[in-house]
């Protein structure tokens, strides 16, 4: 178990049991395709020190610098592209701040790696920000964050070149699954009307509805919207 349990108290106060790194590969290699996908998003609602998506994070940057390392700017818009799509919820402060620390450092690492003194630190200030928006401290039972509000989680989606745009959605909306038009169900199977939920044409399906949205910005200037 070493490695796998910070302290037999958290054991018995929150079950807190960190996945080994053999078991973690294991899994994601079930969905290999999707942990390779640079835009693919993934969120671990129980992310621990974040064991999951670090290595999440780490494949899709393995084909970021293969397929843009001769390129800065491509690399580092396709590096954003690849942070901005992994989200992790965890009840406990101190593994919300590593978990994020230690996804920064490795978009840093990878990034001096792969184009070396192009590291531009508006690229690295957007990383952090964005994993401040990502990696939250919260429930993903009660879908509450740490202060009691419901947890509430940014969608990044480039539009064009350099420009990204915010929407922020709740994660409760965000785990309802769509059956029919006019329906939803829920995770645990119990059918709801839809209220919040539009209709998108480009789909074809129901999708939930942003809570907040943001104008489109430079991705190195997401801090920008607060």
């Amino acid at each position: 178990m070493s490695g796998q349990v910070k302290s037999r108290q958290r054991v018995v106060d929150h079950g807190e049991v960190f996945t080994a790194e053999r078991e973690v590969n294991a899994m994601l290699d079930l969905v290999k395709a999707e942990t390779e996908r640079i835009e693919s998003r993934f969120l671990e609602p129980a992310c621990g020190n974040g064991n999951f998506i670090a290595e999440v994070l780490r494949r899709k940057l393995v084909v970021v610098s293969s397929r843009y390392r001769r390129s800065p700017a491509e690399y580092q818009r396709y590096a954003f592209v690849a942070v901005s799509s992994v989200y992790g919820v965890d009840i406990l402060e101190d593994n919300v701040e590593e978990c994020r620390d230690r996804l920064f450092a490795i978009v840093e690492k990878d990034a001096r790696s792969a184009i070396r003194g192009a590291v531009e630190q508006a690229f690295l200030d957007a990383v952090r920000y964005v994993l401040g928006k990502n990696i939250l401290c919260g429930d993903a039972l009660t879908l509450k964050d740490a202060d009691g509000e419901p947890i509430r989680f940014a969608e990044w989606s480039m539009v064009t070149g350099d420009l990204v745009k915010r929407r922020d959605f709740l994660l409760s909306e965000l785990l309802e699954g769509n059956v029919d038009k006019g329906e939803t169900l829920s995770l645990f199977g119990e059918k709801n009307n839809v209220i919040s939920w539009e209709f998108d044409e480009e789909t074809q399906a129901y999708l939930p509805s942003a809570v907040c949205e943001y104008p489109p910005v430079d991705y190195r200037e997401v801090g920008r919207n607060g």
